[in-house]
């Protein structure tokens, strides 16, 4: 791509004097816009060292309201960063709808010059290309704009702003050995460069390559293809409102290699355990999940343990017994209710991408980020189209989990009808119990056969061979938790 980009165009001051004004006034008029229909907006600014991203970024920003933007500077992750998984520290600054975040640099270094710089091989940087390509997808999906800019300039014009920079006390600071290195590599970063925007030049996330040699013909460039963008994306917002999506009814969970699961009328229930064997299995097996915790802490494993189940299940007492085994500094449980106001304004994975553990650590996530192809789906909090195309990015989510080293397991705690009626009138009628019974959980009682049918698509088209779910027959508490011990256990024997 970059060896199409004119890097002699220009235009006079006089030129630039008699676009510029209207164009900015635009931008601002355009951010009110984007708050009042909600338009989450990224606007990134990749390039050349010395090639005029802070000058870029600091002209286009001033025809924002900073009540509703934000300019994030990204340098290189540190080591508590590295902890996590890739992309994770991006997740964490998306934009909530209205908002605008300009990247000052972006997840793009990790692919460019991070990737000839900490020598990294062609097939994790090839998986990070793939994992930004499905970053981009699922922002775009679900109606975020991205607008992605390179500023290009020559290694003769690089060179010499950089000298410009070094000959003076008041900016000499700003020039770096790593400059003059890259500058003198400047071939070998070019096809770095030139690899990366043709890999992620995608339909959904498009690279604007800028010739930055001229800064006013940069500037008016940056302007026209924001003001263009944002237009685009509200009338499109616009189309989608006056003319919905007809759902397709094809669901494509994406190119994973699924576990098959049976269907839940047809698990057997009647599984049970002695009181005397219970207590012999759980002492057992928590001490052995408690010298598995050392391990994955010296090792540096990640866990993330998720419960769904049917309400009344008893996915608070299987928690505690494996909560039991581990270390409390080791590891969090992360209670998962109903979406916030800021968690509403943003993806629906970003409050779980949030909560992620270090390297090491724990996380049990009592319900999960499925509740958007279940309660979501049941109770039309979101579109037919929204969760017919989550199986596909939840998929995508726990296959980034398991490549950064994570172990993954899901839990679906299984009862039937009466038994879960049994336990409401005994939550109901028990004064220390009330608390754990809502009108809500009666009113999700009567839909069980949607709620059903709902799990049912859900344990078939996510369980996939990295993250497989396992059905926990909880008609017996004491059986399903040590069932669900001795999984995970084996679990993470597994990837140790």
């Amino acid at each position: 791509m970059l060896e199409k980009v004119n890097l002699k165009a220009s235009i006079t001051k006089e030129e630039y004097k008699k676009e510029a004004s209207a164009l900015k006034e635009e931008l601002s008029s355009l951010q009110q816009l984007v708050k009042q229909n909600k338009l989450p907006v990224i606007i990134v600014f990749e390039g050349w060292g010395s090639a005029g991203k802070g000058s870029q970024i600091a002209n286009l920003i001033l025809n924002f309201d900073p009540r509703g933007s934000k300019v994030y500077s990204n340098i290189a992750p540190t080591e508590l960063e590295k902890r996590e998984p890739n992309l994770w520290r991006y997740w964490k600054i998306i934009p909530g709808g209205g908002e605008i975040a300009v990247m000052d640099r972006s997840w793009y270094q990790e692919i460019s010059v991070l990737r000839l710089e900490d020598e990294v091989d062609d097939v994790t940087n090839l998986r990070r290309m793939n994992d930004i390509n499905t970053f981009e997808r699922q922002l775009a999906d679900n109606g975020y704009l991205i607008i992605k800019f390179f500023l290009h300039i020559s290694q003769k014009e690089q060179r010499e702003r950089l000298e410009n920079l070094a000959n003076s006390k008041n900016t000499e600071w700003r020039v770096t050995q790593q400059d003059w290195k890259r500058n003198k590599q400047y071939d070998r970063y070019y096809r770095a460069f030139d690899e990366m925007l043709e890999y992620t030049n995608t339909t959904y996330a498009p690279w604007h390559v800028i010739a930055s040699t001229d800064r006013l013909h940069a500037e008016l460039e940056i302007y026209h293809t924001v003001i263009d963008g944002i237009k685009t994306a509200l009338a499109l917002k616009q189309h989608r409102k006056e003319h919905p999506i007809t759902p397709t009814n094809i669901i494509l969970p994406g190119n994973f290699t699924f576990v098959p699961m049976p269907k839940l009328k047809d698990v057997s229930l009647d599984k049970t355990i002695t009181d005397e064997k219970y207590k012999k299995q759980l002492k057992k097996l928590q001490e052995e999940l408690s010298e598995l915790h050392n391990k994955i802490y010296r090792r540096r494993v990640p866990v993330v343990v998720c419960y769904e189940g049917w309400d009344a299940a008893g996915k608070g007492g299987n928690i505690r017994r494996v909560a039991a085994a581990l270390d409390p500094r080791g590891y969090e449980v992360v209670p998962i209710a109903g979406p916030t106001a800021p968690e509403l304004a943003h993806h629906y994975l970003w409050r779980f991408w949030t909560r992620l553990p270090k390297d090491g650590h724990i996380a049990i996530f009592d319900r999960t980020w499925y509740g958007r192809v279940m309660v979501e789906r049941i109770e039309g909090f979101c579109t037919t189209e929204d969760w017919q195309r989550a199986y596909r990015e939840i998929n995508e989510f726990e296959r980034q989990l398991y490549d950064w080293g994570a172990v993954v397991v899901k839990f679906w705690l299984h009862i039937d009808q009466d038994e879960q009626l049994r336990r409401f009138n005994d939550r109901q009628n028990t004064p220390s119990k009330q608390w754990k019974i809502t009108d809500e959980d009666w009113r999700n009682r009567e839909k069980w056969d949607q709620y059903e049918e709902a799990i049912d698509d859900m344990l078939h088209y996510t369980s996939t061979d990295f993250a497989p779910w396992h059905i926990i027959e909880s008609q017996n508490k004491k059986y399903g938790r040590i069932k669900a011990l001795k999984i995970l256990i084996d679990a993470i024997k597994d990837r140790l």
